[in-house]
Parts: C-alpha cells; sequence; structure tokens
C-alpha cells in the first residue's frame, strides 16, 4: 500500500497536470523518489498513470476543439520508436536518478520561469525534418526516465509558434498518451516493468484528479499560477536531492 501522503500528492498532481494538457509523469517520479522506491517502480507506476491521465485530459482539449493533426503526426513518427527504445534499455540506478532530476530541474525552471502562455499571432507548422528530429530527440528521453514528453514538447510548440497554447496541450496530451504506451511496451520488452497493487491503489485517485483538471484546463480557466505552483513544488524536491548528491 501507498503511504497516504503519496496518495493525496498523485491525486493534485493529476488533476494540477491534467489541466495544462499533461499527463503528470515528472510529478509523480518526484513524489515517488521521496519514499525510497526502486526505479523499476516508479518509471511503471508513473507511466500507467500518465497514460490514463492524459487520456482522459486529451479527450478534454479534443472535444473543446483544440487539436491541430497537422501539428502532431510529424513529432509520432520519430518518437513512438524512441521512446520503445529508451524503454527497453536498462539503465543503473545511479545513472537513472541524475538523468531523472537534471530533466526535473529543467521542468521547475520552466514552470517557474516561463509558463507564461506566449502567443503569436503569425502560427506556422515546424519544417518536417527538424520535427522528426525533435520528436526522436524527446521520445528517447522519455522512455529512457518513464515519462511522456509533453512537458517538452508543449513549450517548443507555443516559444517557435507552431500553435496556440490550448493547440500545444492538446498536442501534448496525445504525444504523451502513445510515447508512455511506446515505452512502457519497451519496458515490459526489456524486463523492466514492475506495476502490482502499489500502483493499482493510484490509479483511482489520479483519474478522479485528471477528469477534474482536464475538464476545467480545456474550458475554464488559465493555468499560469497552477504552472507556477507546480514549479515551487517540483523546486522543493529537485534541491532536496542535489543537495543530497554534493
Amino acid at each position: 500500500m501507498p503511504p497516504t501522503l503519496l496518495v493525496l500528492a498523485v491525486s493534485a498532481i493529476a488533476f494540477l497536470y491534467s489541466s495544462v494538457g499533461f499527463g503528470g509523469a515528472t510529478g509523480y517520479l518526484a513524489a515517488m523518489s521521496f519514499f525510497g522506491l526502486s526505479p523499476q517502480v516508479m518509471t511503471s507506476t508513473a507511466l500507467v498513470l500518465n497514460i490514463m491521465v492524459a487520456s482522459i485530459s486529451f479527450s478534454s482539449y479534443f472535444r473543446a476543439g483544440h487539436l491541430n493533426k497537422h501539428l502532431l503526426w510529424p513529432f509520432l513518427v520519430t518518437s513512438i520508436p524512441a521512446a520503445f527504445l529508451g524503454g527497453y534499455l536498462k539503465l543503473t540506478d545511479q545513472v537513472y536518478y541524475i538523468l531523472l532530476y537534471a530533466i526535473l530541474t529543467f521542468v521547475a525552471i520552466r514552470l517557474l520561469f516561463f509558463s507564461k502562455d506566449l502567443e503569436t499571432k503569425t502560427l506556422r507548422l515546424p519544417p518536417l525534418w527538424i520535427a522528426l528530429f525533435t520528436g526522436l530527440c524527446i521520445g528517447l528521453l522519455s522512455g529512457m526516465v518513464g515519462i511522456g514528453g509533453g512537458i517538452f514538447l508543449s513549450p517548443v510548440i507555443i516559444f517557435a509558434g507552431w500553435g496556440t497554447s490550448k493547440q500545444a496541450s492538446a498536442v501534448a496530451a496525445a504525444f504523451i498518451v502513445l510515447n508512455s504506451i511506446s515505452g512502457l511496451v519497451g519496458r515490459v520488452s526489456g524486463g523492466n516493468f514492475v506495476f502490482g497493487e502499489f500502483g493499482l491503489v493510484l490509479l483511482p485517485v489520479g483519474l478522479i484528479g485528471a477528469l477534474a483538471g482536464s475538464y476545467l484546463g480545456a474550458r475554464k480557466f488559465s493555468s499560469l499560477s497552477l504552472r507556477r505552483a507546480l514549479g515551487i513544488v517540483m523546486s522543493i524536491a529537485v534541491i532536496n536531492f542535489w543537495s543530497k548528491l554534493f
């Protein structure tokens, strides 16, 4: 059985992340890292939660009319096989945690200081080779760590002027679902998948948080304050890890 504090944290993370079109894997991994779990349990649980939460988030953004299919598919062509490869690879615990917290450090900085949606009036689709290369890099990294990669793709889309913030959220949610599935299959194939009663207990609380967050995020409110709140929480986990390492 997971600790009560972790159960509450997963519900809150699912709510906050789904409200901005993310699955929440970075949040789940940061929370679980405080409880001494193995990387295999952490990544397996985070990916399953990611698939469920991001699917709900995508459904809300899709029904609200924010998906641009032409913006989505080029990233998926390379990211899906790369995520499978990343999930298949076996990493030592030390390498895994350093890689994970390097990513969480980036996420914390991105949420705290670069969360404001920079909309541009002139939108254009990315050149094909850039989209393919971006998908490849994000997919491989995501599969290795156990995330969906939307936390990287979404700001790239917005800052490059490839889509609006809502379109970026819809694309990121679909990207997360498919890459998380690919990474999960890779983990099963590589013998890195560990998921049992611990994960099953977390699924319903993640579901409740995702249903509420995705609906409000797609239709009701701006996500700026929520992203910065997430950044503060993430920063605590990051500072705690690096202070112990050094």
